[in-house]
Formats: C-alpha cells, sequence, structure tokens
C-alpha cells in the first residue's frame, strides 16, 4: 500500500521525530486530497500535525511532487487507526478490524472481525467463533481498527476519576 510519494514524504516525517503510518489518495472536485497518519510515543497534538503539514507541504511544492491543485492534511490515527502494512497489522492481532477488499474474497468485500493471525502475504479474521477467512493481503484496499467503544468509555470515565 506503499507508493512513490509516501517515500519521497518518509524521510521529512521521520526526521521530524514522527513515524508515518500511511497515506491516503482520493479525488475530489478541488483536485487531491492527500491525507497523512503520523504517530509518536507520546501521541499527537494539532501542533505536531500543523509541523508536519507545514514541512512536507513545502517538500511537495519544491520538488513538484503532485501535479495540479491538492490539499494535504496531517491527522493521528485515532482509536479507528487505519492500518497500511503488515508489521502494522502484526502490532494490533486480537483487536477487531474492518476490511474493505479489492475483490471478493469468500463472495466478501467486506469484513469485520477479530485480526488472528498475520504471515508473509495474508491476514486470518474470524468472523465468527467457528468462521475463519484467510484474506491475501494484496486484495486488501483500506484496513481499520474498530473501537471497542465501552472499553474506551470506562478508560475515559477511570482516567476523569484519578
Amino acid at each position: 500500500m506503499t507508493d512513490s510519494l509516501q517515500t519521497h514524504i518518509e524521510p521529512t516525517v521521520t526526521g521530524l521525530g514522527y513515524e508515518l503510518l500511511g497515506l491516503e489518495r482520493s479525488r475530489g472536485g478541488g483536485g487531491q486530497l492527500l491525507r497523512l497518519y503520523i504517530d509518536h510515543a507520546d501521541g499527537i497534538t494539532v501542533e505536531d500535525c500543523e509541523r508536519v503539514s507545514r514541512q512536507v507541504s513545502d517538500l511537495l511544492d519544491a520538488e513538484d511532487l503532485v501535479r495540479g491543485e491538492y490539499t494535504l492534511e496531517v491527522s493521528s490515527p485515532g482509536l479507528d487507526r487505519p492500518l497500511f502494512t503488515l508489521e502494522q497489522h502484526q502490532r494490533f492481532v486480537g483487536e477487531q478490524v474492518s476490511l474493505r477488499l479489492r475483490a471478493p474474497v469468500a463472495g466478501r468485500r467486506r469484513v469485520q472481525g477479530r485480526l488472528l493471525a498475520v504471515d508473509a502475504d495474508s491476514l486470518a479474521v474470524a468472523l465468527a467463533e467457528d468462521e475463519v477467512l484467510s484474506i491475501p493481503f494484496r486484495d486488501v484496499d483500506r484496513s481499520r481498527l474498530v473501537p471497542d467503544w465501552e472499553a474506551e468509555m470506562k478508560r475515559g470515565r477511570k482516567t476523569a476519576a484519578d
């Protein structure tokens, strides 16, 4: 899920001390939308996003890496974190994921379930207790964590009470 634009941007982002999780590209009425997801062990603030946005925007303009008009967004991954690489999926084995597939696998283009395993080129997702689907990673168009909102609410209440 990596492209040459991401390869150009990544050294700038890592040089600023952040991890570039991935890049999403889409077309809109006003040109391209480029959305970067960054992370850091201490979390991401609005100031972090602004800092990366300024540096990456300067890079894109200086090296003329994007043709035509574009909008650059820099974002933290959030609770419904997008997953771009096999390594990122490996970090979240055991969590709920939602996948949109490029081509149907077992007749499905959308899959939601618990991520059981990740190997060199596929994901194993439990759809139900007795149903596990093996999905070739090349067929994954988009992947996101599915937050456990109840657990997050409990965590938030506990933190507020401390």
